[in-house]
């Protein structure tokens, strides 16, 4: 049902029609000859398109108890065992009774060479000495002191890790090759109440 305008109604009809301007018809787009199947209502949806954009980088979470600016932990790249861990894989090769008492400090060395403040040429040819003098006397235990050597400072820079202590390491190779190798049984690191990782006890073979 059809209703007359009232006076502001036609007011403001008359306002919209001065401004409104004429559009330009706009241009017929080519007619698409191309052939295209009907979609079928009962397909399934085609999954949309991946995008070329590349996926932006994510930030992966921190740690639990990590802080932002700590320093990365120093991580030790000297994988080999230590000379105390190979020796302690040894097997026992003299009397494990007297091994035992050894091992627990029970026997006392029956001489002793303090190795320190040497060189190493110095300490081979004074280590040599005192071992042959040992056999040649009977005796079956004796002590050799090394020292554990001094640590590398926070500033040491190497391509490969340096070891601790040079006479610590070189004392059980000397022991074990010629002329001392034929003359050791057994060779162990000693008794903190005879140094512990600092000495070695060294139990020679009997005098033939």
């Amino acid at each position: 049902m059809s209703r007359r305008l009232t006076d502001e109604e036609r007011e403001i009809w008359q306002r919209v029609v001065r401004n409104a301007r004429r559009l330009l018809p706009a241009q017929d787009p080519a007619p698409d000859t191309r052939t295209r199947a009907a979609p079928d209502p009962q397909a399934a949806p085609r999954p949309p398109a991946e995008s070329a954009t590349p996926p932006r980088a994510v930030a992966l979470p921190m740690p639990p108890g990590a802080l932002r600016g700590t320093p990365a932990p120093r991580v030790s790249l000297d994988l080999a065992p230590t000379i105390s861990e190979r020796l302690a894989r040894e097997p026992v090769r003299m009397d494990r009774s007297l091994h035992r008492a050894m091992s627990r400090g029970k026997l006392e060395p029956e001489a002793r060479i303090d190795l320190h403040g040497m060189t190493v040429a110095q300490a081979h040819g004074a280590l040599t000495g005192f071992i042959l003098s040992a056999q040649a006397r009977g005796l079956r235990l004796v002590l050799v002191i090394t020292g554990k050597g001094r640590k590398a400072g926070s500033d040491h820079a190497a391509p490969m890790p340096a070891r601790q202590g040079v006479l610590k390491h070189e004392v059980p190779h000397w022991l074990r090759s010629a002329p001392l190798g034929p003359l050791v049984l057994e060779l162990r690191e000693s008794h903190r109440a005879h140094g512990g990782a600092g000495a070695y006890y060294v139990y020679l073979r009997k005098r033939r």
